[in-house]
């Protein structure tokens, strides 16, 4: 994905440089809001506007160049913060204002920021949001240890019968006994990359962010496939707390090329021969705390010396691993075709893409509208090709498994096919 010159936009603020866009949608609906307000304020210093821009017709503004660290404090351990930290208010008529205080900014990463405005009501709650700090910075609980393969079998309970990537788990923001915590209903690609952003710094090699994704990932997925929390007599999927799980933090940033690369490898996670469940992958940062399982800064310096995402996890979990892919992905129209598709496809694929970028056109205008005939020829492609753009995709105007399963998630998002039903 995109990266730029770390001295390219050189200023006097800051020799080093991160971007943001803010993306506005309306709550209860996938629909872009125009002509938002957005004001970026340092958190150091709220009452100094940085930044000031309005959203687009597709609800995003541009992407806006910000001071950020030395990129060392990242790719090192270090005791300076890597990051820095800005405030987002975001004010647009019918709806309450929301600010957003301390979306962490990356040097030489794009990062994005999505924002849900609630409508006006006489019983509006406040909605601020205070970003917590990176787990690879800040204080947390180490990792409890369990065992990477649940013998459920032997205890009697229930688990599903096959791996499935869920539409959406529910996130219990706090410890599994504190009945205080707030439930979440995550979109679970949007929950990867969540605990992404949270975990690992996105100045890191891509095969190294590679590599915890797939940890990430088969963590969630054991936690899904055993059923761990409701058969304990819990009402959700997974927790927030760094002691239990892994860390998720309401409506925070997320980075450009973490997306993608979350996008690219969602349905994947980790498995040993003959095992169904899918690894629960221990990890933690290797510095502070260790553990039997990936160290998030040796992964790093794994992946400086060339080592693959596989090589990587191997080095940690074993030789015997390998990447196995879930057959069912929940809440989804069709599946993937096996194939791109490009100019000269024709056929039902074509015609079911066609229907979708029609329908989502009509939430996000700023992509042209198609007739839904089966030939996939220029008009089709410029309206794929605007698609990926807004939806910070490769704008290659071909459909390949990356841009059809994004598509696929967005049209149910604004067709609201599936209502939140979550595991």
């Amino acid at each position: 994905m995109t990266y730029f010159s770390l001295k390219s936009c050189q200023t006097q603020d800051s020799v080093y440089r991160g971007e943001l866009q803010v993306n506005v949608t309306g709550e209860g609906e996938l629909r872009p809001v125009e002509n938002a307000s957005v004001i970026i304020q340092d958190t150091g210093n709220p009452e100094i506007t940085v930044e000031e821009t309005v959203t687009n017709i597709s609800g995003q503004t541009s992407f806006l160049s910000l001071p950020a660290p030395d990129p060392q404090n990242s790719l090192q351990i270090s005791i300076q913060q890597p990051y820095s930290e800005y405030n987002i208010l975001v004010q647009a008529p019918g709806y309450e204002s929301k600010l957003i205080s301390g979306a962490q900014i990356l040097p030489g990463v794009r990062s994005l920021q999505n924002v849900t405005l609630s409508p006006i009501t006489q019983d509006a709650r406040p909605s601020d949001i205070v970003i917590s700090p990176h787990t690879l910075y800040g204080e947390y609980p180490p990792k409890i240890p369990e065992a990477e393969i649940k013998p459920l079998a032997e205890n009697g309970e229930i688990v599903l019968s096959r791996v499935v990537i869920p539409e959406y788990i529910v996130v219990h923001d706090g410890v599994p006994s504190d009945p205080s915590a707030s439930d979440y209903y995550v979109r679970y690609k949007d929950y990867i990359k969540n605990v992404t952003s949270s975990e690992i710094y996105a100045t890191w090699p891509e095969s190294t962010i590679y590599a915890n994704i797939l940890a990430i990932m088969s963590f969630t997925l054991n936690r899904v496939y055993t059923e761990w929390y409701r058969n304990r007599g819990y009402n959700f999927t997974i927790t927030s707390s760094t002691a239990y799980d892994q860390k998720w933090i309401k409506d925070r940033n997320i980075y450009e090329n973490i997306d993608y690369l979350v996008d690219s490898v969602f349905a994947n996670y980790l498995s040993r021969p003959g095992v169904r469940q899918p690894l629960l992958t221990g990890y933690c940062d290797g510095y502070r705390t260790t553990c039997n399982g990936l160290s998030q800064w040796g992964s790093k310096s794994l992946g400086d010396r060339g080592y693959s995402a596989i090589n990587i996890l191997r080095y940690y979990y074993g030789s015997d691993i390998y990447i196995n892919t879930a057959e069912n992905i929940s809440g989804i129209p069709a599946s993937w075709p096996g194939y791109t598709l490009t100019v000269g496809s024709s056929g039902q694929k074509v015609q079911q893409l066609q229907q979708q970028l029609a329908r989502i056109s009509r939430n996000f205008p700023a992509i042209p509208s198609v007739t839904a005939d089966g030939v996939y020829g220029p008009a089709t492609r410029e309206a794929v090709r605007t698609f990926q753009q807004v939806f910070h995709l490769p704008a290659t105007g071909d459909v390949d498994y990356t841009t059809w399963y994004t598509i696929s998630d967005i049209y149910v998002g604004v067709t609201k096919i599936a209502e939140p039903g979550a595991y």
